[in-house]
């Protein structure tokens, strides 16, 4: 996207909140002296429109329930209701126009266009429960829209799923990265399957190499694609065809910035930060430079001839998770590249403690039934020393007994 059609999007957008001048937007911008839609610079709208918080929405949509006060139109235009997984914190309702979810659904078409589909050869399979997760929903129906024979495989068991996927020829699979590995030990047992290219969301294994090894090799050598994105905002990033390991804004969708987490200020290209996002085509529920939460490093990258910034890596955690071990940062992302790398270990868990006013953590295992477990663990722990210069327990239990899981994986735990 130009800076010209950023800046057009930006104030299209803008006018659209102050049209509704009792709204939790409108009252940002107002107060903060943007009141001229179409005299906005993107500098301006920067330096002086503050930042927008997930309890700030919790708490506007509690004093104007159910849906908050930043709807730009009456109740009947709204076609669409999402919620957000609630995995760090509370569940929200979103509502969404016809409009404004079928620029959603523009945003997977350059997603299918990137991860190189067709619609003459592939068949895309959704592994996943259709819940009220705005995530697959948008995947499903610009699939459709796009002209893919799409198949859905909600409510069935993994067996069920692996045998409906073979039924129906698919060569393209879409779900979570953990549930990718999940299903994929399920084929490992005699099955034989089409499926050339994996979509995953939902969580950061990814852009994880030892992640995104481990889930090719379960599917026979196919293509693994990282994607993110989020209720509140919608799909935001797709991996870069250049650098695998590199999400590429999806261009035209958001105003995007990478701020320090201390000094709340845009950080340098290679530093590390939180991603902001202002959502630039969903005008009629919209969030002005949104903290996602999500901890990523900035890079830049192309995407369709055009330069986008870059997550180099993807998305390496939330800033919220983080837990801090004598003195040592350590984000989910982290100890799940060090577990990828053993295919003898089929679930996990992290118990977060608390000793002596400390933060400790312990690595719960479940190993398949033919390995061995004392060099096993040696290795493991030894590998973790080596990442992150901490000594990390780590403690098996009997196969089968830690829950898999079948979409976002919740593996850490604080007593």
């Amino acid at each position: 996207m130009t800076e010209d059609n950023e800046l057009n999007s930006l104030r299209r957008l803008i006018r659209h909140q102050l049209g509704n001048p009792n709204s939790l937007n409108a009252t940002k911008l107002i107060s903060n002296g943007i009141v001229d839609a179409d005299k906005v610079t993107r500098t301006q709208f920067i330096d002086n429109c503050p930042f927008t918080t997930k309890s700030e929405i919790v708490l506007d949509h509690k004093k104007n329930p159910p849906f908050g006060s930043n709807l730009t139109t009456h109740l009947n235009a709204y076609s669409r209701l999402s919620k957000t997984s609630g995995t760090s914190g509370e569940s929200i309702s979103w509502l969404d126009t016809s409009e404004d979810w079928s620029n959603m659904l523009d945003a997977w078409d350059v997603i299918y266009n990137t991860s190189q589909l067709n619609t003459e050869r592939d068949v895309i399979y959704f592994a996943f429960s259709f819940g009220p997760f705005l995530g697959f929903w948008t995947a499903y129906e610009a699939a459709v829209r796009k002209g893919f024979l799409t198949v859905p495989g909600g409510g069935l068991s993994s067996d069920a799923r692996i045998q409906s996927i073979i039924d129906c020829s698919a060569t393209v699979l879409c779900c979570t990265p953990t549930y990718a590995m999940r299903l994929g030990e399920v084929k490992s047992k005699g099955s034989d399957t089409n499926i050339n290219t994996i979509i995953v969301a939902g969580e950061p294994g990814g852009s994880i190499p030892s992640i995104r090894a481990r889930i090719s090799k379960l599917w026979s050598g196919a293509k693994v694609i990282d994607h993110h994105g989020m209720t509140e905002v919608g799909p935001v990033s797709v991996q870069n065809h250049i650098d695998s390991f590199t999400l590429s804004l999806i261009p035209g969708f958001h105003l995007a910035e990478v701020i320090g987490i201390e000094s709340g200020k845009e950080v340098d290209i290679n530093e590390e930060g939180e991603l902001v996002l202002t959502t630039l085509k969903r005008n009629h529920n919209a969030l002005l430079r949104y903290k996602t939460g999500d901890l990523v490093k900035k890079s830049t990258s192309n995407i369709n001839g055009k330069e986008m910034l870059g997550l180099e890596g993807g998305v390496l955690g939330r800033i919220d998770d983080m837990v801090v071990v004598r003195g040592v940062n350590i984000y989910p992302s982290a100890i799940d590249s060090v577990m990828g790398e053993y295919e003898q270990v089929t679930e996990y868990r992290v118990l977060v403690k608390e000793e002596r006013c400390m933060k400790e953590i312990e690595i719960l295992i479940d190993l398949n039934s033919s390995t061995e477990e004392e060099p096993l663990i040696n290795d493991i722990e030894e590998n973790l020393r080596s990442v992150f210069s901490l000594r990390i327990p780590v403690k098996t239990l009997k196969n089968g007994e830690l829950e898999s899981f079948e979409f976002k994986a919740n593996r850490w735990i604080t007593e």
